[in-house]
This record gives C-alpha cells, sequence and structure tokens, in this order.
C-alpha cells in the first residue's frame, strides 16, 4: 500500500477527513516551495499537491495561471520541481502527488518520469488532460514503480467512464465539484454531493472534492460527504499576496491551519 494508501486507511481509523493543499513548484520561487513543502505538512497537510507549471493550464484559472507564469519565468523545469520534492521528501513523510498536464511529462519521457518521481518520493501523479482511455502505457509506468495513477472525474462524467476510471485509479479519485476550471467559489453546488455519490457506486476507493473549495466552511461540507477536501486556488492566491515576505511559508502554514481546522 502507498503512502497515499495508508493515510486515507489511517484518517478512516479515526473517522476523520483529509486536508489536500495545492501548491505550484517555484512559486515565487524553488528554496520557497520546499519550505511550503515543509510547512504544509508541518501544519497538518494529509497530503500535498505539487503542481508543475505549464505555459498553457488550460483546467486552470488565473490565479494558478498567474502562479505558473511566475513559476516559467523562474526558469523552473520539471526536473527542479521533482529536486525540490526529493529535498523535502528528506524531511517529512507527507504523501505527495505531482499535479502536472502531460506535455511536460511526455517530453521529460514516461519511464524516466516514472523512476525519478518515485526516487524523488512521489507518492501518486495525476495529469489534467491525460484521460484513462489513452493512459494504459503510463498507467502501467507507474504501477511498477508503485505510483498512484490519480484521475479527475466531473458531474458531467457518464457511469460508464466513472466505471473505467475506477479501474485504473489508485490511491484517491479526484472529484471535481462542477464543470469548469480552478478559483475559488461562494458556495459549492450541489452536484459535488451528487458526484461522490456516483463514485461509490462503481468505487471503494477514497473520494477527494476539489475546484472551488476555499473556505474552512467549504472544506466542512465537503468534509460531510467527502473523505477529504482539496484546496489550491485560495492558498496560491495567499502565496502571491504575501509574495517577497521573508517568513512567507510559515505565514501560508498559518492560513492552512485556518482553512483546515477540525
Amino acid at each position: 500500500m502507498s503512502r497515499i494508501g495508508e493515510k486515507f486507511t489511517e484518517l478512516k481509523s479515526t473517522g476523520s477527513r483529509g486536508f489536500i493543499p495545492f501548491i505550484t513548484a517555484a512559486d515565487p520561487d524553488i528554496a520557497n516551495t520546499e519550505l511550503l513543502l515543509i510547512e504544509l505538512a508541518r501544519a497538518g497537510a494529509d497530503i500535498i499537491e505539487l503542481g508543475v507549471p505549464f505555459s498553457d493550464p488550460v483546467a486552470d484559472g488565473e490565479v494558478i495561471q498567474r502562479a505558473s507564469q511566475r513559476a516559467l519565468r523562474n526558469g523552473v523545469t520539471l526536473s527542479h520541481a521533482l529536486d525540490c520534492a526529493a529535498r523535502a521528501r528528506s524531511r517529512i513523510g507527507t504523501p505527495m502527488v505531482l499535479f502536472s498536464y502531460f506535455n511536460p511529462l511526455l517530453q521529460f519521457g514516461e519511464e524516466r518520469l516514472a523512476c525519478e518521481a518515485k526516487a524523488a518520493g512521489i507518492d501518486g501523479v495525476l495529469v489534467t488532460d491525460l484521460i484513462p482511455e489513452e493512459a494504459q502505457s503510463w498507467i502501467e509506468r507507474l504501477y511498477q514503480n508503485d505510483l498512484d495513477p490519480i484521475f479527475l472525474v466531473a458531474p458531467t462524467t457518464s457511469d460508464e467512464r466513472l466505471a473505467h476510471i475506477a479501474q485504473r485509479a489508485r490511491g484517491f479519485i479526484y472529484a471535481i465539484s462542477r464543470a469548469g476550471v480552478t478559483g475559488t467559489r461562494d458556495a459549492l453546488t450541489r452536484e459535488a454531493e451528487e458526484l461522490v455519490r456516483r463514485i461509490r457506486a462503481v468505487s471503494d476507493l477514497p473520494v477527494a472534492v476539489g475546484f472551488g473549495v476555499s473556505t474552512s466552511e467549504q472544506v466542512k461540507e465537503v468534509w460531510r460527504f467527502a473523505d477529504a477536501a482539496v484546496i489550491g486556488s485560495a492558498i496560491v492566491n495567499e502565496i502571491e499576496r504575501l509574495n517577497g515576505a521573508p517568513d512567507l511559508a510559515s505565514r501560508i502554514a498559518d492560513f492552512v491551519r485556518s482553512l483546515s481546522a477540525r
């Protein structure tokens, strides 16, 4: 069982729900990313998503798009992100998921990426724009390196495709709370709860809900019907606001504590 599976087993045994923060590698710079990974773990993150910056992040709203642009201006590459994760892994035990579009991974090489991600201490990989019907060789590479392939599902995903994804996913299934791109929202829709119900009908994997979850109240609402809540844009927006602060990582950790208070 992967660290991700172990974490959800631990949460289930205590009747708890998970909190999964997202940050973009090298936003605002690679040194702060390493500090952020460490501080997020100390703040109680159950799993951390580390985003690989990409020039055309079509599934992301303007907050994470700006984060990718800042990181790319720093000249960061996928190798830099993996090296950063490896340095943080030497100090934390929190599961980490590499969150990326497929183009950077394809350019890096499927086999090389799987091997180096495993060596860096990554536990799972989520590729936003790779559909499972075209991902068999990719999935097998991840399996061979004990990495969990994690897939997104949306309220518009058919029951047939949900079942297909459930057969291939490991770790957890990421349920998008609503159709559209990432970003903060004032309220969650009923679609998220219905989607989780449909996933549970075809899979025993834990379900995490993200896209639009941005407040402590919304986190608690997600915890009512799902196994974990994911927050990205609200955290990335705070990183942007605090850019330049000497204690950025610790202040972001405090912000995360406020979002995930149980």
